[in-house]
């Protein structure tokens, strides 16, 4: 591991690290095509949602990813374009979805993140969610009891930039008030949070649930939430 100057701030990723959906992702979209008369099943779902984010491009028109006017277009891709339903059922499916997913309910915590945010808190470092995610991403962190417990937020959606770019790990060095050299992120995408923090010169951890080894660059590895404190704890006080 580089050797650096003693952490000031942690960045942590949200989805696939602090939170997760309950079902998963997949599995809500299915569920709601098979409500409004769809014969899907998750694991053609899946393959239509991802096939549909590719298509999809960064903006639409004045709609950045993740923004309730992108995933409308997203929603219409992969329900009219692919799955075939009628578009003129498709304003209360939009509806059900937005509401589900805007649902602390639709969400569950991974075990360990309370007590992960508390230990940077009690070590005096600042510490941050950095996520590409919706507008909904302050108000679910609220409704899960995390946001309290944060000092910032930046999420791509509001800021109109997302990870891996520069542009979101610079905003949240600058509400940090730290450098790259005395920042880690935390995240469990080997490219978005891996790479994207690294090529700012930020230390990176990865979340390897699935012990993938999926990032054998990462400065860190864990895989769950439990491990991060001591390690933390090392790079603040050494």
């Amino acid at each position: 591991m580089r050797r650096r100057a003693r952490l000031r701030a942690v960045f942590l990723d949200a989805g696939g690290t602090l939170l997760h959906e309950v079902p998963s992702r997949f599995a809500i979209y299915a569920q709601t095509a098979q409500a409004h008369g769809l014969d899907v099943d998750e694991p053609a779902m899946r393959r239509a949602m991802i096939a549909a984010h590719d298509a999809l491009p960064l903006e639409l028109g004045p709609h950045y990813r993740y923004t309730q006017g992108w995933f409308e277009a997203f929603i219409t891709e992969v329900f009219v374009a692919r799955l075939g339903l009628d578009g003129r059922l498709l304003a209360p499916l939009q509806r059900e979805l937005f509401e589900r997913f805007a649902s602390a309910a639709s969400f569950e915590l991974f075990p360990g993140a309370h007590e992960l945010v508390r230990s940077i808190r009690a070590l005096g470092l600042r510490v941050g969610v950095v996520s590409n995610w919706s507008e909904t991403l302050p108000a679910l962190l609220e409704g899960l009891g995390l946001a309290r417990e944060l000092d910032f937020l930046v999420v791509s959606a509001l800021e109109r930039c997302e990870k891996p770019e520069p542009a979101i790990f610079q905003l949240a060095l600058q509400r940090a008030g730290a450098n790259p050299e005395e920042t880690a992120h935390v995240g469990d995408c080997p490219v978005r949070d891996v790479r994207g923090a690294q090529a700012l010169g930020i230390l990176a951890v990865h979340v390897d649930r699935e012990r993938t080894r999926a990032a054998p660059q990462a400065d860190h590895t864990v895989n769950e939430l439990n491990e991060l404190p001591a390690w933390i704890r090392a790079q603040a006080t050494t």
